[in-house]
């Protein structure tokens, strides 16, 4: 079981580069990154409900520009977010951002995607609420044509282009990691359908139905069942209790990211150090 980092900065907080050195020099496996684009000033009931937004929400970096700053300065630690919302990307514009730092980075890109729990988000970039799980299969979908592809087309409902030429292709064939965030009734099956993993946040995963540890079970017999031999299967924003962890590791979970707060180094680091004994004890 390999261990991560998830991080949401801001202007305002530790300098992921700085964040991303360390976090390597420490042992950690991956960096991932979270993202939203903007969040609106009137949201919807649902969300008011959940309380406050958080800062990072509304004030968060982009994530493919700090993971191409990360992939500068550092060598060997995964580069991934958790999760892009796919729903609010051109896949085109996407694809080509994602082959290029999986060039530039010697292959270390892994693309968590997600709709996002922000409906309100998600419309003002003119995908409705009911569309949004469709929009991320046909976009996830076209991006793996436009890597795998010399010559590249796609024909869906919301996604729809003729034959095109995109260079780089990935540095990873065939290509960079798809996993699926989500904590939902369909989302094991759309992870085995169209992903290459599964990745809930801790906390709510076992939201509906069986817990965590069994919705892992039932993945690995639906990926078995669709000749899936592989399925990747980890968990963001873990607690750092060795106990649980044990459990994960138990159940053949390969990655747990561990948060640390959007604040600045003084209250980042020891945070980061903490976690990083939990190596010893799992390697």
């Amino acid at each position: 079981m390999q261990f991560g980092i998830h991080y949401s900065p801001t202007a305002d907080t530790m300098n992921v580069a700085e964040l991303a050195r360390a976090s390597e020099d420490l042992g950690f496996e991956s960096f991932f990154l979270s993202e939203h684009t903007h969040i609106p000033v009137n949201p919807t009931e649902s969300l008011r409900q959940r309380g406050s937004v958080p800062r990072a929400h509304a004030e968060g970096l982009d994530p493919w520009i700090c993971l191409s700053l990360v992939a500068g300065v550092t060598s060997r630690i995964g580069l991934g977010t958790a999760v892009t919302l796919l729903t609010q990307h051109d896949p085109i514009v996407l694809a080509k951002m994602i082959a290029t730092l999986d060039v530039l980075s010697g292959g270390r890109v892994v693309v968590g995607v997600g709709v996002g729990s922000v409906v309100d988000e998600t419309r003002n970039h003119g995908v409705e609420p009911e569309d949004r799980w469709r929009v991320l299969q046909e976009r996830v979908l076209a991006m793996k044509q436009i890597w795998t592809r010399d010559e590249a087309e796609f024909h869906g409902r919301f996604v729809n282009f003729d034959p095109i030429y995109q260079w780089p292709k990935p540095l990873q064939k065939p290509h960079p990691p798809i996993i699926i965030g989500g904590s939902g009734s369909h989302v094991l099956s759309r992870a085995v359908a169209y992903g290459d993993g599964w990745m809930p946040t801790a906390g709510t995963a076992a939201r509906p139905g069986p817990n965590l540890l069994e919705r892992v079970a039932e993945l690995r017999a639906m990926a078995a069942e669709k000749g899936r031999a592989q399925i990747h299967v980890g968990v963001s924003d873990a607690e750092p209790d060795p106990a649980t962890l044990q459990s994960y590791q138990k159940a053949g979970i390969e990655r747990v990211l561990l948060r640390v707060p959007a604040a600045g180094s003084d209250e980042v680091m020891p945070v980061l150090r903490k976690h990083s004994a939990l190596l010893k004890q799992f390697a």
